[in-house]
């Protein structure tokens, strides 16, 4: 019994004066913690109605600061408002370069025909025995001017130019007229039947016109050219006549709206 004493002493005795090991060398499994499996549709249940606990108080009551009425927010705002004014400044400017690029590639394609009409007007050459040249006619100096003047259009691409902008403007001019009206219904909550607005629905009308003609255009149909630059230009008066009923309708945002 005293032998089994004395060899167990020794080893108990090392295994209480060994040196602990530090924490941060313990095996990671000491460190795992127990994993609990969660239904897919508790954890969906959980984060719709945290979302609905966090957006129900701001919808039924949303800051006084950030709205008229209350319903809409920050889209009754005079920010918003503003918006529709800004953006159609821009979109008659683009309007008018538009116009401008088209001008230029119609340009392109007529000064051909006053070269033609030039060529057909010049006399006819009399080949003549003297040794000294013939002095050029004007008609000469004007073809070649007319000829310069092509060459320099025909580099400004203007066909591929004026095509991209007014795609740019079908799509912005749609999207901002639609958003004009709903942006004044969100504010009133309805809309005011008068000159700014017809005169935006027919511009709104005129432009899907204006594209509807391309096709036909680009077969080399006169009359749907003619029709496309009259389309056009009764589409910048009309533009031009919103300008005034527009800034009547940015007053009265000043006055009956807050920011932002």
């Amino acid at each position: 019994m005293a032998t089994a004493t004395a060899s167990t002493t020794p080893s108990i005795l090392n295994i209480l004066l060994q040196p602990k090991k530090p924490k941060s060398l313990l095996k990671p499994a000491t460190l795992r913690l127990p994993i609990f499996h969660i239904p897919q549709n508790q954890i969906n249940s959980a984060i719709i109605s945290t979302a609905t606990a966090v957006a129900v108080p701001f919808l039924l009551n949303p800051p006084e600061s950030l709205a008229v009425g209350g319903e809409f927010g920050i889209f009754e705002g005079r920010t918003v408002a503003l918006g529709h004014p800004i953006l159609m400044s821009g979109i008659f400017v683009y309007t008018l370069w538009a116009g401008y690029l088209g001008w230029q590639w119609r340009r392109v394609r007529t000064i051909q025909n006053d070269i033609n009409t030039l060529k057909k007007q010049k006399p006819i050459e009399v080949t003549s025995t003297t040794s000294s040249p013939q002095a050029p006619s004007p008609l000469d100096s004007e073809i070649l001017q007319l000829t310069e003047e092509r060459k320099k259009l025909i580099k400004g691409s203007y066909k591929d130019r004026h095509f991209n902008a007014g795609s740019i403007l079908l799509s912005l001019g749609v999207l901002e007229a639609v958003g004009g009206c709903l942006n004044t219904w969100v504010r009133t909550g309805k809309l005011f039947p008068g000159p700014h607005l017809f005169a935006g629905a027919g511009i709104t009308v005129l432009w899907a016109a204006a594209a509807a003609l391309v096709p036909a255009m680009q077969r080399g149909n006169e009359t749907a050219r003619n029709l496309h630059i009259a389309v056009n230009s009764v589409n910048v008066l009309l533009f031009l006549w919103q300008i005034p009923t527009g800034f009547d309708i940015v007053l009265k945002v000043f006055e009956f709206t807050k920011w932002p």
